[in-house]
């Protein structure tokens, strides 16, 4: 369920003048409007941090301080993290963990139980049976695949808020964070960007955006952030919209990807059959005020396809969607509809959703 390791295809690029040069930063001095910039390659992904307050150079490293120890408490590959010691502990007994490891644990059982396991944080014998995106990447066995999927199940995740421990009920249960740790970790660069008094930046955790404030350009005005064409060069943008504070998460299929006799099979992986997600979607975009929230939901909308997806996510009030199928159209929720403004040279077309 490891979402965008390197950049996501359907990235969401914020269009300020050096948002998609695609080479990484050094930081620099403020100079007529550019920003104290910094680029680093953390958690298997580009991270980028683009502050625009005079003054406030020193709150990069305050950033990605507080991502490089987060990714070290919460990433599955990385022996010694504590997700690692919750998963070598499966069926044995709980582990306790650090409030920020059990907040995001928290959080993403959350989404299991009300997306009805679209998202499951106990996807992780199956991402590890494939490992998508690894060297050693490969299409299982049918036998292999049955042999795990019994360990699949969000409800055999035993949470103690009290003890702050965290208990995988079988032995062999892994769960893997992956498909909600960048938006947790992305939202935690917002909070550490506040208290060094920033109040404009935008946070890129390989896709997760975050914008803060106003444009620098104008105060007045909201950030302008686009939606990457999937099948042209990064930078293209399909259409905009306006997402100042709120923070905008993509999940695509062609980014990373296993090509098996002539056959793609993409890194999201269905909880149900093992297998990675086959529908008729090429990317969903969440945009919401959390981008724990948006990293969640835009595994568990990709899941449910394009009719349940949109239909999950209408029920939401404090989130929407842009959901792009292959037949190259483009639907849109019902919060984004006035504000979302589709290029007429995209070569894409809006398009409703037909009513069951």
């Amino acid at each position: 369920m490891k979402k965008r390791v390197v950049v996501v295809l359907l990235m969401l690029l914020a269009l300020v003048t050096t948002a998609c040069s695609g080479k990484p930063a050094a930081k620099r001095t403020l100079v007529e409007g550019d920003p104290y910039s910094d680029t680093q390659f953390l958690m298997g992904t580009v991270v980028t941090v683009k502050i625009y307050d005079k003054g406030k150079q020193g709150a990069l490293d305050a950033a990605f301080s507080r991502v490089q120890q987060l990714a070290d408490q919460l990433t599955v590959n990385q022996k010694g993290s504590e997700v690692d010691k919750i998963n070598q502990n499966a069926g044995i007994k709980p582990v306790h963990v650090t409030p920020s490891v059990y907040r995001v644990i928290a959080a993403a059982k959350h989404y299991s139980e009300n997306s009805n396991g679209s998202f499951d944080l106990a996807i992780g014998p199956i991402t590890s049976l494939w490992h998508i995106g690894f060297a050693d990447a490969r299409k299982p066995a049918q036998s292999e695949i049955d042999a795990k999927l019994p360990l699949v199940h969000y409800r055999d995740v035993v949470l103690n808020k009290k003890q702050q421990t965290v208990y995988l009920k079988k032995k062999g249960m892994a769960i893997d964070l992956g498909g909600i740790a960048k938006g947790f970790i992305t939202d935690e660069v917002v909070k550490t960007l506040k208290k060094q008094h920033v109040t404009t930046a935008i946070i890129d955790l390989g896709g997760n955006i975050f914008v803060m404030g106003k444009s620098p350009k104008d105060a007045k005005k909201d950030w302008n952030v686009g939606i990457q064409d999937p099948k042209k060069p990064r930078g293209t943008a399909i259409g905009t919209l306006p997402a100042s504070n709120r923070t905008v998460v993509t999940s695509g299929i062609y980014e990373r990807y296993l090509k098996v006799n002539g056959k793609v099979y993409m890194h999201l992986m269905n909880p149900k059959t093992g297998y990675p997600f086959d529908n008729e979607l090429m990317g969903v975009s969440i945009v919401t005020n959390k981008s724990v929230d948006g990293d969640a939901l835009s595994t568990a909308t990709f899941d449910k396809g394009l009719v349940d997806g949109m239909t999950y996510i209408e029920k939401l009030k404090y989130a929407d969607a842009i959901f792009v199928t292959k037949d190259k159209r483009v639907y849109v929720s019902s919060g984004l509809k006035d504000s979302f403004k589709l290029f007429k040279h995209s070569g894409y077309t809006l398009a409703n959703v037909a009513k069951k």
